[in-house]
């Protein structure tokens, strides 16, 4: 990837937004210090893996599903909220598998997602104006630590390598193996149809592994369905932090070394800092990393190919993948535009959809809350937009938690605004519970089988 006149620090010549001003600037920089020495977090042999992997994405030969916590807490960092969270992904994924008749490469965002975007440094709580919370990397959420506190850096290094031990311990051991019928309980489906139409899946989905075991998998074969690749992700928002664990190595396989933010497999830059001028746009174009990049409204098509330019000067195939985020009722108006701009450029991209930040409301109990359908209408309008472009929707991207929130209404377990006091306990926006996002899964597999029926009638 060419990367002319880029260093790690290049970014700091550039405007930035969403930065953060720590009060004591000497501690601020004895914890990057320490950030720098201390050991990556994964090593460039993963982000090359799921580089490849991304690169059969964009040709149409796999499927994105990229998912978790809107702002990770240190608190998720559990067995129970790990375990969960891992499950319900990869429920998803062979339920994806199911439906599209295509591999699922799996990104959690996981194990770093601490920080979060705001649209004011400040807000004001019972009559005084106090900072925002911005994450746990940041500042804490109780109003007598809003300070930003550099130490919360190193203690989301720490909290992030713990994750991710845990998280490859437990694939090790066979946590990816949900063949048993109990990795499957259906009872919060409620409409008789659809939990009938959900089990018939599931039932195929455990016949087709026992079926493949009975005919002899073992040994490798065997172990490949007991584990699986889940990649870790997050907004790639305080640069300082992105830049402590960027590293110069070689990666096996590859011509020779070069610069690999080793703080997770893959990044992203937000709609509020894709700046053609900024600091994220300029330190972004200069690793190795697969890259994300949200597309939201404001977004014009022109504007989007010169950030592919930059961030992709070589059209590498897969490198970036692109996160739309429109809302049900205004995805008609710029998903197509962008597609065709892209395409005549000669980007190869990923498209994912991200049907959830477009479909934030207020319920009229006066907190945020996602409504279900229209969650599963922008998916479905995206896949519908890019078919009669003659493109094809690679993925999705969905905030969702393994546990049984009550954040979003809707849904199989048709959750309505008067449940949501229940279980709401985010402390930025509403996710997906384990039953819903299990509910995407289904419907997007049904989507496609119905689909790849049509096409083969056709």
């Amino acid at each position: 990837m060419t990367t002319n006149n880029w260093a790690p620090d290049s970014w700091t010549t550039k405007p930035r937004k969403q930065d953060v001003t720590y009060p004591d600037p000497q501690a601020f920089e004895e914890v990057l210090q320490r950030l720098g020495s201390l050991p990556p977090l994964v090593c460039p042999e993963e982000v090359v893996k799921l580089r490849a992997q991304l690169r059969k994405v964009a040709l149409g030969e796999a499927v994105l599903l990229q998912g978790g916590d809107c702002a990770e807490l240190f608190e998720y960092c559990n067995d129970d909220t790990i375990r969960n969270k891992l499950k319900v992904l990869l429920q998803m994924s062979l339920v994806l598998i199911w439906g599209t008749g295509l591999p699922v490469v799996r990104i959690a965002r996981m194990a770093g997602q601490y920080a979060k975007p705001r649209s004011s440094p400040y807000e004001t709580v019972n009559g005084t104006q106090v900072m925002s919370f911005r994450g746990d990397n940041v500042n804490g959420y109780e109003l007598d630590q809003r300070t930003p506190d550099p130490q919360r850096l190193l203690s989301a290094y720490f909290h992030s390598a713990t994750t991710l031990n845990y998280v490859r311990a437990l694939l090790q051991a066979g946590f990816a193996d949900l063949h048993h019928p109990l990795s499957w309980n259906l009872d919060h489906v409620r409409e008789d149809k659809r939990r009938g139409e959900y089990q018939a899946i599931v039932t195929q989905l455990i016949q087709t592994l026992e079926f493949m075991r009975t005919i002899g998998a073992a040994g490798d074969d065997l172990a490949s369905l007991n584990t699986a690749d889940i990649f870790m992700s997050h907004e790639g928002l305080i640069l300082e932090y992105e830049q402590a664990l960027t590293r110069h190595q070689h990666a096996r396989g590859t011509d020779g070394p070069a610069w690999y933010n080793l703080g997770a497999h893959f990044l992203w830059i937000g709609d509020r800092t894709r700046q053609l001028d900024g600091a994220h746009i300029e330190y972004f174009r200069g690793i190795q990393n697969p890259i994300g990049i949200k597309c939201g409204p404001t977004l014009e098509a022109a504007e989007l190919v010169r950030v592919l330019d930059i961030v992709n000067p070589d059209r590498e195939v897969g490198k970036v993948t692109l996160i739309s985020r429109y809302g049900a009722n205004k995805i008609q108006d710029h998903l197509p535009a962008h597609i065709e701009a892209v395409r005549a450029a000669g980007h190869v991209v990923v498209w994912a959809c991200d049907p959830m930040h477009g479909n934030t409301e207020t319920s009229p109990t006066g907190v945020k809350t996602r409504n279900f359908d229209n969650i599963m209408a922008e998916i479905k309008a995206s896949a519908n937009i890019h078919s009669s472009l003659g493109s094809r929707l690679n993925g999705i991207h969905l905030e969702l938690t393994g546990d049984s929130v009550t954040e979003c209404v809707g849904g199989s377990m048709e959750l309505t605004h008067g449940d949501l006091a229940q279980n709401y306990t985010t402390f930025c926006d509403p996710r997906l519970n384990n039953k819903q996002s299990l509910d995407i899964a289904f419907l997007v597999a049904s989507y496609y089988q119905e689909t790849r029926a049509k096409d083969t009638a056709e």
